[in-house]
C-alpha cells in the first residue's frame, strides 16, 4: 500500500465526480476524468496550492473543518466520509490498536446457538475467526475457506458459488480499502492487499478505485454445489469487546426454498462441531 493513502483517496474520489455532479461548467478539453484540484479547492474553499500539498503528501494534517468541506466537494457518503477522517487521524478510530484476533468463548458460544444459520466472526482483514456448523457447510466448496476476501479472488470455486461475482468483488474491496483507514500500518492488512494484487487482475483494478464501504446488512446470492441457489440476507454487528471484529448473520426468509436449502445442506453436514481458533495467515 502507498504511504500516501490520503493524496491517493482524494485524487480517486475526484476523478469520480464530474463537474455537472456539482453544477459547475465544463469548458475546453480535460486531460483529467472528473474535476481538476482548482475546481476541488473552489467547491471546498480552500487555496489551491494547500489543496495540491494534500494530494501530493506535502500536507497531512488539515484540520476537522477542511475535511468536512473535501467531504462536502467530493460528494463522500457517509462511510467515504468517515474513512478520509481516519486517514488524517482526526478521529479515535484512527488511534486505536490491531484488531485482536482471539474470539471470545461466550461469543464462540454465541454462534454455535445459531444451529439453523450462517454465522461467523471476522476481523477487518476479513479472515474468519471463528464459525459455526452451518457456516462451515455453506463455505465448503472453498478451500481453504480461510480469508473471504481471498476466497472471492483467488478461489476458483467463487466464479460458480457467487452468482453477482462482481458486486460481491467490489463490496470485498470496499470493506478492505475502509480497513486501511482503520489499520493502515497491519502488517496482516498490507501482506494480504500485496497477495491480492498480485493474483488478481480484477482486484488490483478495483482497488485503485479507492471505494469505500462498511458492512452492515445486504442481500447475497449463493449458488453451492450441493442444495443449489440461496438466496440469503446478512447483518453484520460489531463486538464492542474486540474492536475490529464483526459478528456475521446470515439467514433466508422463513419458508422459502432458500430456508429449506440451507436445512438440507445443515443436515448434509450434520457432524459434531466446535468453533475452534482459526490459525493466523
Amino acid at each position: 500500500m502507498s504511504d500516501n493513502g490520503l493524496g491517493n483517496f482524494l485524487r480517486a474520489r475526484r476523478a469520480g465526480v464530474r463537474p455537472e455532479d456539482v453544477g459547475m461548467a465544463s469548458h475546453g478539453f480535460r486531460r483529467v476524468s472528473g474535476l481538476r484540484r482548482e475546481e476541488v479547492a473552489v467547491l471546498a474553499g480552500v487555496n489551491a496550492d494547500y489543496y495540491t500539498r494534500l494530494e501530493q503528501g506535502r500536507e497531512r494534517n488539515p484540520s476537522p473543518q477542511v475535511l468536512d468541506a473535501l467531504s462536502r466537494a467530493l460528494r463522500l457518503d457517509p462511510d467515504s466520509r468517515a474513512h478520509l477522517f481516519r486517514l488524517t487521524g482526526a478521529v479515535p478510530g484512527h488511534l486505536e490498536g490491531h484488531t485482536p484476533r482471539a474470539v471470545g468463548a461466550a461469543l464462540r458460544l454465541l454462534i454455535d446457538g445459531y444451529p439453523n444459520t450462517p454465522a461467523f466472526v471476522v476481523d477487518r482483514a476479513l479472515d474468519l475467526l471463528a464459525t459455526n456448523a452451518l457456516a462451515d457447510a455453506l463455505y465448503a466448496p472453498f478451500e481453504p475457506a480461510d480469508n473471504l476476501a481471498r476466497m472471492v479472488f483467488l478461489d476458483p470455486a467463487a466464479r460458480h458459488f457467487h452468482t453477482r461475482w462482481e458486486w460481491t468483488a467490489q463490496a470485498v474491496v470496499a470493506g478492505l480499502r475502509e480497513a486501511t483507514g482503520f489499520e493502515p500500518d497491519h502488517p496482516r492488512l498490507r501482506a494480504l492487499v500485496a497477495e491480492l494484487g498480485e493474483g488478481s487482475a480484477e482486484f488490483g483494478r478495483l482497488w485503485k478505485t479507492h471505494a469505500v464501504r462498511g458492512k452492515t446488512h445486504d442481500a447475497k446470492e449463493f449458488c453451492h454445489p450441493e442444495v443449489g441457489a440461496l438466496s440469503l440476507t446478512y447483518h453484520a454487528f460489531d463486538v464492542r469487546a474486540a474492536p475490529g471484529q464483526q459478528l456475521v448473520v446470515y439467514h433466508a426468509e422463513p419458508g422459502s426454498p432458500s430456508a429449506h436449502a440451507l436445512s438440507l445442506l445443515g443436515s448434509m453436514h450434520a457432524t459434531p462441531h466446535r468453533s475452534a481458533p482459526r490459525p493466523g495467515g
